[in-house]
C-alpha cells in the first residue's frame, strides 16, 4: 500500500508539474499575442494542438491569430478542429463567428456568436472573443455603430459572468472609444487598471483616447506608462508612432520632427515583433499613413518577392506608384490586386486608386466607374466625389461634374472654396436651354458661385462666372432685364482695386464685362453716351471683342465717344 501511495504521490506530482506547464505555455502564447508577435505565437500553438490535442482552446487561440493576420480561410479549418475535439467548445464558435464576419456573412456570424455564448456557462472568455470579433472592422479608430453597439452589448454580459476579467474591461473600453464616448472608455480602462495594474495594453488604450483627442502630451504620457510596466510591449511604440503622425498633420511647425520620430518608434515596434511578412505589412500601413510614398514604394517592392504568400503586397506596390507618379506600374499592380485576391479582402480604398490610376493612363470612363464603386461600397467616404467631379470635369461632363461637386462640398472633408467655385461653373458649362432642368442648373450655379463670393469677396472669376450664369436668365434678348449687371460691376470693381497691368485673360474678361455694360446702356437704358464709353472701354481691352466691334459698326465708323 505504501508502494502505491508513493506512486500515486509521484503521477499526482508530475500531472501537477504538466498542467502547470501547459498553462504557461498558453499563457506565454496569449502573451504573445498580444505583443502583436504573431509568428511566435502561431509557433507555440501550433505545437500545443498536437502535444495538447484535447484542448479545444489551444485551436481556438491557433485560429485566432490568423484572424488576426486576416487568413479566415486558415482561421475556419483551425476553429473547426476545435469543435472536433469538443463540440461544445463555446470559443471555437466565437471563432467561426469572427471568421463569418470577415466574409461579411452576417447571419453565419450571429448564428455562431449565439452558439457560443449559449456555451459559455461562467466563463468570460467567449463573451470577450464575440466582442473582440465585432471590433475587428476599425478603420482609423471607428467600427460602424451596429458592430459597436453588439460588442457592448456582449460584452456587458460578459462582465457580470466574469467580473475579475480585466480583459473583458479593455475590450468594452475599446467599443464604446470606436464610438468617441470616452468617459465610458475611460472608466472601463481604470477599472481594468484596478483589477490588473500590471496590464500595458489599457495603457496604451488610454493612449489611443487621448490621440483620437489631439492631447498629443496625454497619449504619449500613457505609452510611456505601458512601457514602464513592460519595455518590450510593441504595441506601445506602434501607437506612439501612429500619434506622432498624427500629431505632424496636426501642426505643421511638429510636422518633420514628428514624422522622423513616428518613424523611429515604428521600427522599435517592428524590432519587437517577429519581423514576419505580416508586421511588415503593418507598416506598410503605417508608412501610407505617414505619407512615406517613396519609402513604401521601396518596401512593397522588396517584400513583393513573397507576394504569392500574401497577395496584399500588390496594393501597397499600388498605393505607392500612383503616389509616386509610375502609372503603368501602380495600374499593373492593382490589376494583379482586384482580379486575384478573394473579392472579400478588396476594400473600397482599392476601388479609389485603381479608379485614379485609371484616368491618369487616360482610361478615363472605367477610371469614373471605378471611383463609383468605391462611393457605392462605402457611402461614408464622400471624398471620393472630388476625385469623380474632376474626372468628369476633364471628360466635359458637366452637370454631371457639378452633381459630383456638389455632394462633396455638401459632406466632404477638407472642402475648399476652389471646390464650390468648380461646382458652380461645372453647372454653367453644362447648361443646356433645351433642357429640361436648365432652370434648375442656372439656380445650383448661381447658389455655388454666390458662396464662393460671400466667403471670399475679392475672387474676381467668381464675379465674372455669376455674371455670365445671370446673363442665361436673360432668355428674352428683346427684353433684357440686365440680371448680370451687378456681377459685371463688381468684377470691373474687384479687379480694378487690386491694381497693376492685368494679363490677357483678365483684359478679355474686363472686355466682356463692359460689353455687356454697353449693350444694356444701348438697348435697356437707351443711353448713347454711357454705351459708346463702355464699348469703347471693351475694345480697348481686346480690341477683337465682337459686340463692341459690331456696337461701333452700326454707329458707322470707330470715332471714340461717338
Amino acid at each position: 500500500m505504501k508502494m502505491i501511495s508513493k506512486i500515486s504521490k509521484i503521477v499526482l506530482a508530475l500531472t501537477v508539474v504538466g498542467s502547470s506547464a501547459f498553462a504557461q505555455s498558453l499563457a506565454d502564447a496569449k502573451k504573445a499575442i498580444d505583443a502583436e508577435q504573431y509568428e511566435k505565437a502561431k509557433s507555440m500553438l501550433k505545437n500545443l494542438t498536437v502535444t495538447q490535442a484535447n484542448k479545444d482552446e489551444n485551436f481556438f487561440y491557433y485560429g485566432w491569430v490568423y484572424v488576426l493576420q486576416d487568413y479566415p480561410d486558415s482561421a475556419k479549418t483551425i476553429f473547426q478542429k476545435g469543435i472536433a475535439v469538443n463540440p461544445k467548445s463555446a470559443l471555437n464558435y466565437a471563432g467561426l463567428g469572427a471568421v463569418a464576419l470577415q466574409n461579411k456573412d452576417r447571419s453565419t456570424a450571429t448564428t455562431n456568436f449565439n452558439q457560443a455564448v449559449s456555451l459559455a456557462g461562467k466563463e468570460g472568455e467567449p463573451y470577450l472573443y464575440v466582442g473582440k470579433s465585432y471590433l475587428l472592422n476599425d478603420v482609423d479608430g471607428k467600427v460602424p455603430a451596429a458592430d459597436a453597439n453588439a460588442a457592448i452589448a456582449v460584452l456587458t454580459k460578459g462582465k457580470d459572468v466574469d467580473k475579475k476579467n480585466a480583459q473583458i474591461l479593455v475590450a468594452l473600453g475599446d467599443a464604446y472609444r470606436t464610438q468617441s464616448k470616452n468617459t465610458e472608455a475611460l472608466g472601463n480602462y481604470q477599472a481594468a487598471l484596478d483589477l490588473d495594474p500590471k496590464l500595458a495594453h489599457a495603457k496604451v488604450a488610454t493612449g489611443v483616447i487621448w490621440k483620437y483627442a489631439n492631447n498629443f502630451e496625454a497619449s504619449e504620457n500613457e505609452y510611456k506608462a505601458a512601457l514602464a510596466i513592460d519595455p518590450n510591449y510593441g504595441p506601445a511604440y506602434r501607437e506612439w508612432a501612429e500619434t506622432d503622425v498624427r500629431w505632424a498633420f496636426s501642426d505643421p511647425r511638429m510636422a518633420s520632427a514628428k514624422i522622423k520620430e513616428a518613424t523611429d518608434q515604428y521600427k522599435k515596434y517592428l524590432s519587437l515583433t517577429d519581423m514576419s511578412l505580416e508586421s511588415r505589412l503593418r507598416f506598410a500601413d503605417f508608412l501610407l499613413l505617414s505619407g512615406d510614398y517613396k519609402t513604401l514604394q521601396t518596401e512593397a517592392a522588396a517584400l513583393s518577392k513573397d507576394a504569392a504568400q500574401n497577395l496584399k503586397v500588390y496594393r501597397y506596390l499600388a498605393y505607392a506608384a500612383y503616389e509616386n507618379k509610375d502609372y503603368a506600374a501602380g495600374l499593373k499592380a492593382m490589376n494583379t490586386w482586384i482580379t486575384k485576391a478573394d473579392p472579400k479582402r478588396i476594400i473600397p480604398r482599392d476601388y479609389v486608386y485603381l479608379g485614379k490610376l485609371q484616368i491618369e493612363s487616360k482610361q478615363d470612363s472605367l477610371g469614373v466607374a471605378s471611383l463609383r464603386k468605391a462611393a457605392e461600397l462605402d457611402t461614408s467616404n464622400v471624398d471620393v466625389y472630388a476625385e469623380i467631379a474632376k474626372a468628369l470635369y476633364g471628360q466635359k461632363k458637366y452637370v454631371e461634374a457639378g452633381d459630383a461637386y456638389k455632394k462633396y462640398t455638401e459632406k466632404g472633408k477638407g472642402v475648399k472654396l476652389t471646390d464650390y467655385f468648380y461646382e458652380g461653373i461645372s453647372y454653367y458649362y453644362g447648361y443646356d436651354e433645351k433642357s429640361p432642368n436648365a432652370d434648375s442648373v442656372l439656380t445650383k450655379a448661381d447658389s455655388a458661385l454666390s458662396y464662393v463670393i460671400q466667403k471670399a469677396p475679392t475672387t474676381a472669376m467668381a464675379y465674372l462666372y455669376r455674371a455670365r450664369v445671370n446673363e442665361l436668365k436673360d432668355k428674352d434678348r428683346n427684353n433684357i432685364v440686365g440680371y448680370a449687371k451687378p456681377y459685371y460691376e463688381k468684377y470691373i470693381e474687384v479687379v480694378t482695386q487690386k491694381g497693376g497691368t492685368p494679363d490677357d485673360q483678365t483684359k478679355r474678361g474686363l472686355a466682356e464685362a463692359y460689353a455687356y455694360l454697353g449693350t444694356i446702356y444701348e438697348f435697356k437704358e437707351k443711353d448713347d453716351a454711357k454705351a459708346a464709353e463702355n464699348y469703347n472701354k471693351a475694345r480697348e481691352y481686346d480690341p477683337a471683342n465682337k459686340q463692341a466691334a459690331a456696337y461701333f459698326s452700326r454707329k458707322g465708323g470707330g470715332a471714340k465717344g461717338k
